[in-house]
């Protein structure tokens, strides 16, 4: 099978990153130490698949202004081609990313162009066999983008794969349309939180076992367990635990985005799922290494740190 491309769904916003000693109290003001923008969000996905060695096709929308200019530069700089030309009338959402002292992040975010996607804009997007779709629960999150997305997705025909990542907002997505987005989902990657809210299993291995139920027929459910690793339910009458390379954390914003994006790349390639997520996790593990959210590695430092075991 010729090695496919990955069709990313999800949003662009660009982050604010202001570094604070702490948060100000309500009506207050703090001066940042430091202060940075970049794009973010679904990008660090697209990003880390580029850098695995697929090529990326992001199929939302991007805004006409100073925030979506600096989404096109970022997708233009990684080599990511765009499907839909950026609209006039919006620009690209943000989020004030506030990081205190303790390393704590919160966040504010104010949406735009991302959100506006239409089932127009998908039905111009033809999948070929060996195409990967990602979907991520962000989308599914905007009143215009996340109909349009879950039924894309279910029309969708059987030999496209699609990998779905709920993102935390699972817990308040509108249910009919993460149910329809999840009947059609080959690979599920969640984290433990993510996977709790959908099935509220304590322990991330039977939680893994258990979304495989709400799953397209032979699906995969693969659940994040931070620096455990993460846990692969397969057919197997067990899930398998795949454990974490041994790394110094310096910084995880951004792990779980380089993880989603390698699977997928590993699955466009031809990976099993178990293959592919042994690889996702290494190319994690090396993210958090570095500071900063887009911090994937290269195929190259990958296929380095699983010959080094």
């Amino acid at each position: 099978m010729a090695e496919g491309r990955l069709i990313f769904t999800g949003t662009v916003v660009v982050d604010l990153l202001l570094r604070v000693d702490a948060l100000p109290e309500r009506g207050g003001d703090v001066l940042a130490s430091s202060a940075g923008m970049a794009a973010g969000g679904g990008f660090n996905v697209m990003a880390a698949a580029a850098r695995d060695g697929v090529e990326v096709v992001f199929a939302g929308r991007s805004g006409t202004g100073p925030f979506g200019e600096v989404v096109a530069e970022a997708l233009w700089r990684e080599g990511i081609s765009v499907a839909n030309p950026p609209l006039e009338s919006a620009d690209n959402g943000y989020s004030v990313v506030l990081v205190d002292a303790g390393a704590e992040r919160t966040f504010v975010t104010a949406a735009g162009a991302e959100g506006m996607l239409s089932r127009a804009d998908l039905d111009a997007v033809h999948p070929r066999p060996g195409d990967v779709v990602y979907v991520s629960g962000y989308s599914l999150a905007h009143a215009a983008a996340g109909p349009a997305v879950a039924g894309w997705v279910e029309a969708l025909g059987p030999d496209t794969r699609v990998v779905f990542d709920p993102s935390p907002l699972v817990g308040t997505l509108d249910r009919d349309l993460l149910e329809t987005v999840l009947r059609r989902t080959d690979v599920l990657s969640a984290n433990s939180r993510e996977a709790r809210i959908l099935r509220s299993h304590a322990h991330p291995a039977p939680a893994a076992g258990a979304l495989r139920g709400m799953l397209r027929e032979g699906g995969v459910a693969v659940v994040r367990d931070g620096a455990s690793g993460c846990w692969v339910a397969t057919g197997d009458p067990a899930p398998t635990h795949v454990p974490a390379l041994p790394v110094t954390a310096v910084d995880t914003t951004g792990a779980g985005d380089a993880f989603g994006g390698v699977l997928a790349a590993a699955l466009t390639r031809g990976a099993d799922p178990l293959s592919a997520a042994r690889r996702a996790t290494a190319a994690a593990a090396i993210a958090v290494t570095r500071e900063g959210p887009a911090t994937a590695p290269t195929a190259a430092e990958t296929d380095a740190a699983l010959a080094a075991g």
